[in-house]
């Protein structure tokens, strides 16, 4: 048996036990009789704290931030905390949460937070709150995505009718079905040996879309089932943001229904690394229909009635009608590469709408032809709602004038879009082959409206923490964006020496990042600075197409181990590199937050541009718009403070703890030349600062 096992049974056995035996309120009674009687005597030199963490030292943003999660819950308030890098954050929001004894959701960023909490932080503080008692646990559970888990149904269906595609399906399927009976979680992390991109767990996984609930021949013994008895048992909840917000989007389609969702009530929620709430929150509240979305509901219904032996002629031919429609329609749709705006929909219906009809029509002759049968397993019932739920959303992003949603258009890999001139001589095999995956998206372009209504009016307390929430030193950016009213704040100081431990070096001397001579004249400089460091360092892009080119003209220049996102998984490119001696790794957008690497191995952080999103981004673009519509500066408003939280994650990578030391690059001069240049400056944490190549030599001479 596996860690995640062994610490999952022990929590949930103990959980039960604790639940049924004292009730909701037990952990404030035990927190508040045992010797931390207060935040000051568990955080303080001294105090609990002190005496059971091996590197303890007194932090003050710790117990200022503990204080303050503490007054938010018992006033019952929401409250915004930016806790620097190193204060300690976890145990400030987990041991208030304890002593509150109040059912709270803990939502995090990343899986790796999610791991620390449940893994290393609650098992600590069970030790120095219950000093090993074993009779004294907290009651606490760890949830993920429902594609994470394992459906017992669709497993069971395919041993009786098993579609296999291969050698290395049958294998994996073997693998599987011998885990399933031995698994008490269902949850895919323990079976390391599946690969990440497993086409046989897609067909297996218990996404919402394909669930058929309490009417399902294995509700009882479904591992979602068993989640949701553990949340409802739980006084600790640890979820993702991408779960928490899937959640909510499904209650709010299901208008209260009670079975809606896997997520218990709960008194509060933390939102910890809440700068991606914006993002996340916003693809829920939307749309996404697409071709591939179609051919999954078709080989559902497929797979569904071969098993049942009822796949008739008429039906075999709805689906054939529905994916040939589906294929044309798509294919028809504007050309354009990655995601772009869909602002000619009204035009391209007077065009095609001969076409958009058809598929409507297919997707309502599959339903109607579904409901008529005379024998109708349970799954046909979901199978129809699927397909109404498919019509319904396309109807909306083709037709739908909401003002206050972007439609439009992503595309992934394969071919491009089929002329006017080829519709009366497509051949359906043919185009099937490199076919791409194209997606209508319809996404709210301000998600603050949405959230103050759903979200912040219906909690007691909501705490947002992150350590990059503040532009300047306040958090207007923030609230606005999110739709927060009537917040308590606070900034709170790193525990690091900034001014000792970190050197911050721009060139004033490099072409100005928006001209073609500019990354040329980056490149020589990021070169002489990894001459000076010896490698250590991640080099951070703004593009895919930038680092691509960076690395190109230094390959074979620099004498260090060279790396790159792309080449591997982002996880083994991050063993490589804590292994590597001297070893750069040059990257994008997701090595620039919830990356750690401690000590010398990474010195050096350089990043090449201020990180201001693409202006041409479809979402962007809308919100720039709306902004400016509004009478605002979305410039100012917007695109700077949305820099500066990204420029503030990136530059986060270097110093993880009190022994790191290191240098910050951002060779984007306009830092110091542009007016806006003052609000990144006077929002990062006080770094020592130079424009002198030769500082960095000095700085690493004292090595």
């Amino acid at each position: 048996m596996n860690r995640y096992r062994q610490v999952r049974n022990v929590y949930y056995r103990d959980s039960v036990s604790l639940a049924s035996q004292s009730g909701p309120t037990s952990l404030a009674g035990k927190a508040t009789n045992s010797k931390d009687a207060s935040l000051n005597q568990f955080f303080a030199p001294g105090g609990v704290l002190s005496r059971t963490h091996p590197a303890y030292e007194f932090r003050r943003g710790q117990l200022q931030m503990a204080q303050a999660v503490e007054q938010a819950l018992e006033e019952k308030r929401h409250l915004i905390v930016e806790a620097g890098t190193g204060t300690g954050k976890t145990l400030a929001y987990l041991l208030p949460v304890i002593r509150s004894g109040k059912r709270v959701i803990i939502s995090t960023g990343t899986k790796n937070l999610q791991e620390q909490l449940f893994y290393k932080d609650i098992p600590f503080l069970e030790h120095a709150l219950f000093g090993g008692q074993s009779s004294q646990h907290l009651s606490v559970c760890y949830m993920k995505g429902r594609n994470n888990y394992l459906c017992r149904k669709k497993l069971y269906d395919l041993t009786n009718a098993p579609v296999l595609s291969g050698l290395e399906e049958i294998e994996q399927y073997r693998a599987i079905a011998v885990w399933e009976k031995n698994t008490s979680t269902g949850d895919r992390a323990e079976l390391a040996e599946l690969p990440e991109a497993s086409q046989l767990w897609h067909k297996l996984d218990a996404r919402a879309e394909a669930c058929i609930g309490q009417k399902c021949s294995e509700f009882e013994r479904c591992f979602i089932t068993e989640m949701r008895r553990r949340g409802m048992e739980s006084d600790i909840i640890i979820v993702n943001h991408h779960l928490f917000f899937a959640d909510l989007a499904i209650k709010l389609q299901a208008d209260g229904a009670a079975d809606a969702g896997i997520l218990p009530e709960a008194a509060a929620v933390i939102f910890d690394e809440a700068h991606e709430l914006e993002d996340v929150a916003g693809n829920y509240f939307g749309i996404s229909v697409g071709n591939l979305r179609v051919e999954d509901l078709a080989r559902d219904v497929e797979s569904s009635l071969q098993h049942n032996r009822i796949l008739s002629a008429s039906l075999s031919g709805a689906l054939g009608s529905l994916r040939e429609k589906s294929q044309f329609f798509f294919s028809l749709l504007p050309a354009g590469d990655g995601r772009f705006a869909f602002d000619s929909r009204h035009e391209f219906l007077e065009e095609n709408g001969d076409e958009f009809l058809a598929l409507n029509q297919a997707l309502t002759r599959l339903a109607g032809e579904l409901e008529s049968l005379s024998q109708k397993p349970e799954e046909i019932f979901n199978l129809v709602r699927r397909s109404q739920k498919i019509q319904a959303h396309l109807s909306f992003a083709m037709e739908s004038d909401d003002r206050n949603t972007v439609f439009w258009i992503e595309r992934r890999g394969g071919r491009g879009r089929t002329t006017s001139s080829q519709k009366n001589r497509i051949d359906s095999k043919d185009a099937s082959q490199g076919r791409q995956n194209v997606f209508l998206q319809a996404t709210p372009i301000d998600v603050g409206p949405i959230l103050h209504e759903c979200l912040w009016s219906k909690l007691d307390c909501a705490v947002l923490t992150s350590a990059t929430l503040a532009v300047g030193a306040g958090f207007d950016y923030i609230r606005q964006r999110l739709g927060l009213e009537n917040v308590r704040e606070s900034v709170l100081p790193s525990h690091f020496d900034y001014q000792n431990q970190t050197l911050f070096y721009v060139p004033p001397d490099l072409p100005d990042a928006r001209t073609p001579q500019f990354t040329a004249k980056a490149g020589d400089r990021i070169r002489k600075i990894l001459e000076i460091t010896r490698g250590r360092a991640f080099v951070l892009f703004t593009s895919y197409a930038q680092m691509n080119e960076s690395y190109d003209r230094l390959l074979g220049e620099i004498e260090y181990p060279m790396l790159r996102q792309g080449d591997a998984p982002k996880s083994a490119l991050l063993e490589e590199f804590r292994l590597t001696p001297n070893a750069v790794l040059f990257a994008t957008s997701s090595f620039w937050q919830g990356v750690d690497v401690q000590g010398e191995q990474l010195s050096c952080v350089i990043i090449d541009r201020l990180p201001f999103a693409v202006p041409s981004d479809p979402v962007v673009a809308a919100r720039v718009k709306a902004i400016d519509s509004g009478g605002g500066n979305a410039f100012f408003d917007y695109q700077v403070p949305a820099a500066v939280i990204t420029l503030k994650q990136g530059f986060g990578r270097l110093i993880r703890s009190l022994h790191d030391r290191g240098v910050l690059v951002l060779l984007d001069n306009r830092i110091l030349k542009k007016q806006y240049g003052r609000v990144f400056i006077d929002s990062l944490p006080n770094y020592r600062k130079t424009t002198d190549l030769h500082a960095i030599e000095e700085f690493f001479g004292a090595e």
